[in-house]
């Protein structure tokens, strides 16, 4: 679970601001108000199609979780922290 908070310290992850589409930010936005994370996979591909690269976030999408309200990958989605 600290790790779907806080991701990997010693593997800081850049995150683009390209990567913050109508999409992304949507389906980031709907998971974190309805704290229901089974769009991760699709958020990931959405991320993918913004020109995400990054392993690290594209894994932990597709990853089994548990995924939670705060979530590092849907807080830099929404430019929170």
């Amino acid at each position: 679970m600290l790790r779907d908070i806080f991701g990997n310290p010693f593997r800081p992850v850049t995150f683009s601001p390209a990567w913050r589409t109508g999409t992304t930010i949507a389906l980031a936005a709907q998971m974190y108000e309805s704290r229901d994370f089974g769009a991760m996979p699709i958020l990931a591909d959405a991320l993918q199609d913004a020109g995400c690269d990054s392993d690290d976030i594209l894994s932990h999408c597709r990853g089994e979780g548990p995924h939670a309200r705060g979530c590092w990958v849907v807080d830099l989605v929404l430019g929170k922290g």
